[in-house]
């Protein structure tokens, strides 16, 4: 669904394919404003080939099955894009799929455990080498969107409050996952009353959990815990209480991008690796309720307990260091790396002056400008007004759908030439949108020239990233500087290629 979102703003139309194998899909689509088709249910037990791969079992149907139903779901529509988020689909569903509605495909995993077939791969898991880690899977070179950088968070965690450290633990919140697998909730609550703590305890759960009712019945004999079941979102619980005890799972990403300090439990086995990892860089404390999926070596949860709930020092340092890792803007740059060949350009206008300034005057673009220390707005909006009025000087906002991702400038220079500066939003480098953005301006400027110009680009020593970007576009290399010569836009008797 943050995926759904993210692509909405960015001019796609998206629809959901489901399968309805358990009440929770179906309990929190409800609630979203989303066209859903939700796929026949099994009608008979499935029992999947003796040599499958673990997690076949999972879809319930023969994968052959599960792709032709598929496509001919989206058979209508026609896609650009397949986003597929499941562990029990490997190449063969994926080759299926693609081959049938003429689109590319986006892979979503983070298990590596099969063959992948992915235009791109999407694992917003840490990994210290996530090419390596798919190296024996892949059966094409795909798009990489991996790492924290790109997690799936919901648009309300760009902009929500972020947790304020305190000295002592006044609260503590508990979030096992919607289904809150084998009642686990439970021992967590009597762990922490175990240690002797007792203040506040806020239970998050969901009526599809099937171990609600004992949970209910734990947190009724606990006169200081509350039981809140389907929050719409949790960013307010992760910022309000001074210690999380969760699963590793996607909502570790979440209370990383709140800096809410937390004890993550290994409930699965794809988590032994994340969530060690996340603790090796400070990041959250990992910590288990027993040995199972190879986790022996990790404190007990009682253990991380007595350690986190005596020293504020180190739970703050955890919730910092968890908010370098993801910003909650990973679902948009996913969104952009699909569908940034849109980026389109509109004329800037003052009312653009506060995000154009923001942008200036972060320290990355700064690094790379002729003027590095920060520019007032007040400057910076003067500056806007004299370039918005001079007939010689032409600037550029680039949009995808309805999302700005950065800015063109074109000079008429005193020799004749133009000359060219760009810059995007410092949060989304590294996506491809600097060439887009370029080719933009440049058919911009064929469209109001009625002969051929060229335009100029000064580059300081040492930004390889521009060098690398007008090289790729074509442009000649001088010291210092990239020309290159564009022509007006084909007559109506010449031929575009």
């Amino acid at each position: 669904m943050s995926l759904g979102q993210a692509l909405a703003e960015t001019g796609a139309q998206t629809r959901f394919i489901c399968r309805p194998l358990d009440a929770v899909a179906g309990q929190v689509l409800a609630t979203q404003d989303v066209a859903v088709h939700w796929l026949p249910t099994p009608s008979d037990q499935f029992t999947p080939p003796v040599c499958a791969a673990e997690h076949v079992q999972w879809a319930c149907v023969s994968a052959d099955d599960d792709a032709l139903q598929t496509a001919e779901a989206l058979g209508d529509w026609q896609p650009d894009w397949v986003v597929v988020d499941h562990y029990a689909f490997d190449a063969r569903w994926h080759d299926a799929v693609r081959k049938a509605l003429g689109g590319r495909l986006l892979v979503i995993d983070d298990l590596a455990d099969r063959p992948i077939a992915a235009d791109a791969l999407l694992d917003h898991n840490w990994d210290a080498d996530h090419q390596a880690k798919y190296a024996d899977q892949l059966q094409r070179a795909p798009v990489w969107l991996c790492g924290p950088r790109f997690a799936l968070l919901s648009p309300v965690y760009q902009r929500a409050p972020r947790y304020y450290p305190r000295e002592s633990v006044h609260s503590i919140g508990i979030f096992m996952g919607g289904t809150d697998p084998d009642g686990i909730t439970t021992r967590v609550l009597s762990a922490c009353r175990s240690v002797g703590f007792t203040g506040p305890v806020e239970v998050v759960s969901t009526s599809a959990s099937p171990y609600l009712p004992g949970l209910r019945r734990a947190c009724m004999t606990d006169s200081g815990t509350t039981l809140t079941l389907d929050e719409p979102e949790l960013t307010a619980f992760f910022g309000r209480h001074d210690l999380q005890i969760g699963a590793g799972g996607g909502a570790t990403w979440e209370r990383c991008c709140i800096g809410a300090p937390t004890i993550a439990l290994v409930l699965a086995a794809n988590q032994l690796i994340v969530v060690p990892a996340l603790d090796r860089l400070s990041a959250l404390r990992a910590a288990r309720l027993d040995n199972t999926y190879g986790a022996a070596d990790l404190p007990t949860l009682t253990e991380a307990l007595h350690q986190l709930l005596s020293d504020a020092a180190a739970r703050n340092a955890l919730g910092q260091q968890a908010t370098t890792l993801v910003d909650g803007r990973g679902a948009q740059r996913v969104a952009l790396s699909l569908l940034g060949e849109r980026l389109k350009l509109r004329p800037a206008t003052l009312d653009d002056a506060r995000l154009l300034h923001s942008w200036r005057n972060h320290p990355s673009v700064r690094a790379v400008s002729a003027t590095k220390d920060p520019i007032t707005f007040e400057a910076h909006e003067g500056w806007m007004r004299a370039v918005l009025a001079d007939p010689a000087r032409w600037l550029f906002v680039g949009e995808v759908g309805h999302l700005p991702v950065g800015s063109i400038r074109f000079d008429r220079l005193d020799s004749g030439p133009l000359d060219v500066s760009l810059y995007l939003d410092p949060e989304l480098q590294g996506l491809g949108l600097g060439r887009r953005l370029l080719a933009a301006g440049e058919q911009a400027i064929r469209a109001r020239q009625s002969e051929g110009i060229t335009v100029n680009a000064s580059v300081l020593p040492g930004n390889s990233t521009s060098q690398q970007l007008f090289e790729a576009g074509g442009y000649r290399c001088r010291p210092l500087q990239y020309l290159k010569s564009i022509g007006p836009l084909p007559g109506p008797t010449e031929t575009a290629l």
